[in-house]
């Protein structure tokens, strides 16, 4: 269904329906991945594609990639012996990975109280992107507000707002810079576009902070929350972690930290991406679809104007595709030709067709990068007498699905210290 949906029918159920979170927190519908298909969502996905996730791009950013991991290596060696919550210091590092190609600084420079207070508004815009307010099903009770959603939906937006704004505003004060040392973040890039009066499409300044805010929240979580799944997995299944290790070992060598050119060489690390995403997909649920007009489906008519849920956390668990899916078996992609870009309908955690999440490239090389040097330079083990089965494995339902209890791990420099990153 999901490949009739996606693919067979794409075009017609390429829109999407319109949400209280859309409205609220997506500036009016203007980030793409709430906005209807028409025009400006073409133009969107344009611009994604040609102008902020090129693989010239992608190269491009990859040393500022291997500087953040080289400093959360090192600020977990700093740990080594200690009890650290591993979810923190991924954040922090992609945080400031994700605002330094975004808006061109960094955000990690902020003092710790408004870093937890960035953490919270993002956790927050996930969840609430997530949730299924009445309005969305009944739009004449939407004054209602029965748990709030709207109310909270509204105050977060507000804060938005503020730090986008000053963004923006700080951008637009080094245009000048730009125009000597060239474009250097995502950010200048969309106001060069609203200063063009050549555009198909004006992007205005609600236009830009819905982008950014995209931008921002669609690369800060997803990638952490699936890396703290993986080394979950990992510590339940230790003869896992031990492939993974001798695959390491064997293709990196003892002597260096993991580059990005070795990921290719690495297919059991590659499997264990894939599986973890098939049991914790980035998106539980895609994006709903709209269809804009009549279709027939596998023999059911669906009418215009009817909103479809795609449901890749059952998909990946359905016994009828997969064997033993309740079970964490890597193997079972080593030989196989499936792949995460949108093709194989066993798995889509970045979707598929038109909606399909035009960053999958870039959420999966820092999900590969961090995953793999975690796994090479350190020895991993739990807390005090914990034990492998005691690891709680429940998720939290949003847009996404984080643990619900955080993993707390300790971990020890397995490689020459003087060889980290730094």
């Amino acid at each position: 269904m999901a490949k009739l949906l996606l693919q067979n029918h794409d075009h017609n159920f390429a829109s999407q329906p319109k949400t209280a979170a859309g409205k609220h927190t997506a500036y009016n519908y203007s980030a793409m991945i709430w906005s209807s298909y028409g025009p400006y969502w073409r133009y969107l996905r344009k611009i994604y594609l040609t102008e902020l996730f090129t693989p010239k791009l992608l190269d491009f950013y990859e040393k500022i990639r291997m500087e953040e991991t080289g400093l959360l290596l090192k600020r977990i060696y700093d740990s080594s012996g200690k009890e650290i919550r591993l979810k923190t210091h991924l954040w922090n590092a992609n945080l400031s990975f994700v605002s330094r190609i975004v808006m061109g600084k960094k955000f990690s420079y902020e003092p710790v109280e408004a870093l937890e207070e960035l953490k919270k508004m993002f956790e927050e815009l996930l969840f609430l992107n997530g949730v299924l307010d009445i309005e969305d099903c009944f739009p004449w009770l939407g004054f209602l507000d029965l748990k709030g959603y709207v109310k909270q939906m509204k105050d977060l937006g507000k804060r938005f707002d503020g730090l986008l704004e000053k963004v923006i505003c700080e951008r637009e004060m080094r245009r000048k810079d730009v125009e000597i040392l060239g474009e250097n973040n995502m950010v200048d890039v969309l106001l060069r576009m609203a200063d063009d009066p050549n555009l198909e499409v004006k992007l205005d300044r609600t236009a830009l902070k819905g982008i950014t805010l995209e931008l921002l929240g669609g690369s800060t979580e997803s990638s952490i929350v699936s890396v703290e799944w993986a080394l979950s997995e990992l510590f339940k299944n230790p003869e896992t972690l031990k492939k993974a290790t001798e695959e390491l070992d064997r293709v990196v060598g003892r002597e260096r930290w993991v580059e990005e050119k070795d990921i290719s060489h690495l297919p059991y690390i590659d499997a264990i991406v894939k599986e973890t995403l098939r049991m914790h997909p980035v998106s539980p649920l895609l994006a709903p679809h709209e269809a804009q007009e009549d279709c027939e489906v596998a023999g059911y008519t669906i009418l215009a104007g009817t909103r479809v849920h795609v449901n890749t956390w059952t998909i990946g668990r359905d016994p009828m595709v997969w064997d033993a899916p309740q079970e964490f078996r890597p193997e079972r992609f080593i030989g196989k030709e499936i792949d995460m870009k949108g093709r194989y309908f066993e798995l889509l955690p970045f979707g598929s067709g038109r909606r399909m999440c035009p960053g999958y490239a870039l959420g999966l090389k820092m999900i590969q990068s961090y995953l793999a040097n975690l796994i090479h330079g350190f020895l991993w083990k739990l807390p005090g007498e914990m034990q492998p089965q005691d690891l709680d494995m429940d998720e939290v339902y949003g847009l996404s699905t984080p643990k619900k209890i955080p993993l707390i791990a300790m971990a020890e420099l397995r490689r020459p210290s003087h060889l980290y990153c730094g």
